[in-house]
């Protein structure tokens, strides 16, 4: 079931929570004791600028799959650590992660230290409607010279380093969210395992003691949402391409094979170069376990996202979202509408589930997407925003007669957000013109920050997932 830790953070006390929070999440991810005590210092340092610069906000706590699925394997799960506020936001993005830049006359070497440790990090703020930070840790640092961060309401990008794992200073490119490019891995340190450049210095630099490993007991079978043994989310830098692109690249219609001749569909839209998702999980009242669950499957050229929201709250809720979850890795292959029908099979006996699928072929460059219930969904093509339907009903306990597939063109500027109904009603979609290139966990975040307040919180289990396009490299 989706074990979620969901941490206020209003005082000093609970800066200690989120580290032990981050503690669990890694035992239950199987980390080593060398990254458990880098997401608990990134969950430490993220909990802790909420208090000097905002006056507080909200860590959210997750084992996750990585932003890119990979075909058959063995999956690897990483700790997805989400820092939000309301706060005054920053007005220098780029400055704030430069170790040395401080506000409040502190060494400033926090978000400095959270860039270097995770495997990917991402940072958006707008002045006056607050920030959203976002990291993940998996078990092995990840590596060319510099971390793969994507910064600010401007999305400003960091350097990385080459094949080699030199660092070239300064080098723009784009955060992959994890996935692998040209055979390297764009965060963390170089794929024999030693530590990020810094690492070492970190606890010492910000006052934090390292935290020794261990932390909380695991809970088997729980992966925030995804099977233990599913074999198809996983993501090493040996995973395979989803159609034949260089560098385990998602190619789509349009796209330069590998000597420069166009892709398969010619010239039919923008390149897509590839494809992400992402997503956060709120559990209602800060509960252990949400009923809401995201998961994401590829088979060959298609990569399908579900969100589902359990009925009603609770254990129950999250049994019934985590049976959709693992019966989704067994029809990878399946056009949405199939895959509900299926699942309507298998959510029985459960209190069932509202299910929305969007599948992208990546080849074709075609989204689809088929939904029962009132889990939402709303696509961004040419910057407007237009709502995919749903049909009435319950997946496992009321399934309807018909099911109509939508179906859109998918390009470089599409933007895909999948909803449960924790988020009010009349909503509105994230206007920031840059979130298309963000990291989709940040488009997520981004999309209940904005949707709520401190004085008006979520009011179920809330998820929201996203599919966007990874964006090329800049020249």
């Amino acid at each position: 079931m989706p074990r979620v830790w969901d941490v206020p953070v209003r005082d000093s006390t609970r800066v200690r929570d989120a580290r032990v929070a981050a503690e669990g999440a890694a035992a239950l991810a199987g980390l080593d004791e060398r990254r458990t005590a880098a997401a608990a210092l990134v969950a430490t340092e993220l909990a802790t600028n909420l208090l000097k610069h905002a006056e507080g906000g909200q860590v959210l706590i997750d084992v996750v799959a990585p932003p890119a699925p990979r075909e058959g394997g063995t999956e690897s799960r990483v700790v997805q650590i989400a820092a939000i506020d309301h706060g005054p936001g920053i007005a220098d993005v780029p400055g704030a992660l430069r170790d040395g830049f401080s506000t409040t006359s502190s060494l400033g070497a926090g978000l400095g230290t959270c860039q270097r440790l995770a495997d990917d990090f991402a940072l958006h703020s707008t002045p006056g409607r607050g920030t959203v930070a976002v990291a993940r840790v998996g078990g092995t640092p990840r590596g060319g010279g510099g971390p793969a961060v994507r910064v600010g309401a401007d999305l400003v990008s960091g350097g990385r380093g080459p094949a080699d794992g030199a660092a070239v200073p300064g080098a723009p490119a784009w955060s992959d969210g994890g996935d692998s490019a040209g055979g390297w891995w764009p965060g963390g340190a170089s794929q024999t395992g030693e530590a990020p450049v810094g690492a070492a210095a970190c606890g010492a630099l910000t006052g934090h003691a390292a935290v020794p490993g261990g932390g909380a007991p695991g809970f088997a079978g729980q992966a925030g949402g995804v099977p233990w043994d599913s074999g198809v989310l996983g993501h090493e830098p040996a995973s395979q391409p989803v159609s034949g692109g260089p560098g385990g690249e998602v190619r789509g219609p349009g796209a330069p094979g590998p000597e420069g001749r166009p892709g398969p569909s010619g010239d039919r839209s923008v390149p897509v170069v590839g494809v992400r998702a992402g997503g956060v999980n709120i559990p209602y009242a800060g509960a252990e376990y949400s009923g809401d669950a995201w998961a994401w499957v590829r088979s060959g050229d298609l990569l399908t996202l579900m969100l589902a929201d359990g009925l009603g709250h609770g254990p129950e809720a999250a049994r019934a979202s985590s049976a959709a979850v693992t019966a989704l890795h067994r029809w990878a292959h399946l056009t949405p509408a199939e895959s509900l029908r299926r699942l309507h099979d298998a959510l029985k006996g459960t209190r069932g589930a509202a299910v929305a699928l969007a599948q992208l072929d990546v080849r074709a460059g075609r989204l689809r997407f088929a939904g029962i219930g009132n889990v939402g969904a709303r696509l961004r093509a040419d910057g407007t925003w237009r709502p995919l339907l749903s049909r009435p009903g319950i997946v496992g306990v009321h399934r309807p007669a018909t099911l109509r597939e939508e179906e859109a063109d998918w390009a470089a500027d599409r933007l895909l957000v999948l909803h449960t109904d924790g988020l009010p009603s009349r909503w509105t979609p994230p206007s920031d013109a840059g979130l298309p290139a963000a990291d989709p966990a940040v488009t997520a975040a981004v999309t209940i920050r904005d949707a709520s307040s401190p004085a008006r919180p979520v009011r179920d289990d809330t998820a929201v997932a996203v599919l966007t396009p990874t964006p090329p490299e800049r020249p």
